[in-house]
């Protein structure tokens, strides 16, 4: 796995992987995040010795101030921005992960701590930083409490870059990658499976709502779906962050229990299609196609 290094800047701190801490008494960046340098290792590699990571205790939620670094409101990566979200109350989505381990240990994160591939962290485009997550193997059913410390990973086919011995628990290290479910906790959340109840949901995992159909008929408009939340004060921000970031218009839809976001509508599929990969190349989440 490619990783991207990330450059000494407040805004590209935010990037992709960690850096190293710089050596004592090198300057840091007029803004204030850590220095940077390069990596001893060119690919990325499990730990050189294999350590046992079947008894290692899982992070245990708890209130945590934002990190220093990593917590923009926007910030650019490839030429592409991403929005960091204003909390992570009922985060859901669902998408494949990655995991990063050798060439990263000991450098920093995104939030300015140091990566330990030992321990159970995570990389996240947008939740902000730290946040405690619960990802669930989606093919085996495993699942683990993990602290999203960094940014990545930024492939559009991967929500979440996994520390080595996370993806060891999960049981997708052999395959480098695998479907998961990922869910954001707060301090007040049981590490039971199940035992939280999402305020918000985004519209990569949202189902749709009812009459949804894949191909339009005559009598069908279609649109997309940015985002689902059940409050309606969530759904109002995504809906001016679309109009400021972009220019559009959107409307949002009452459906008990939730407030939907809706773009559109659109006169055929191709342009809906095109409007979704604009939405997605801003650094959204991807929406949803569906139609009333």
């Amino acid at each position: 796995m490619k990783r991207l290094a990330i450059l000494a800047t407040a805004s590209a701190f935010l990037g992709a992987c960690v850096t190293a801490p710089p050596p004592t008494g090198t300057q840091k960046d007029p803004n204030g995040a850590p220095g940077s340098d390069r990596y001893s290792l060119q690919q990325d590699t499990a730990p050189h010795q294999h350590r046992d990571v079947s008894a290692l205790p899982e992070p245990v939620p708890k209130q945590e101030p934002r990190s220093k670094y990593g917590n923009m409101e926007s910030y650019s990566v490839w030429g592409k921005t991403y929005h960091v979200l204003p909390d992570a109350k009922g985060y859901i989505a669902e998408g494949n992960a990655s995991w990063y381990g050798q060439k990263f240990h000991g450098h920093r994160t995104s939030s300015g701590e140091a990566f330990d591939m030992y321990q159970f962290t995570a990389a996240h485009r947008s939740l902000p930083l730290p946040t405690y997550v619960r990802v669930t193997n989606l093919d085996n059913g495993k699942n683990l409490v993990v602290r999203v410390n960094d940014r990545g990973p930024f492939h559009d086919n991967r929500i979440i870059d996994l520390s080595w011995a996370a993806a060891v628990r999960l049981g997708i290290d052999q395959a480098g990658t695998g479907r998961v479910r990922v869910e954001a906790l707060s301090a007040n959340d049981e590490k039971t499976p199940g035992s939280t109840v999402p305020t918000a949901v985004r519209a990569a995992v949202d189902s749709p709502p009812p009459n949804t159909a894949s191909t339009p008929s005559s009598a069908q408009r279609l649109y997309l779906q940015a985002g689902a939340f059940q409050d309606r004060s969530s759904a109002e921000r995504l809906r001016q962050s679309l109009r400021e970031q972009l220019g559009l218009e959107a409307e949002i839809r009452e459906q008990q229990p939730l407030f939907r976001v809706w773009l559109g509508p659109y006169q055929d599929d191709l342009s809906r299609q095109q409007m979704r990969q604009q939405v997605a190349d801003a650094g959204f989440d991807r929406p949803m196609p569906v139609a009333p």
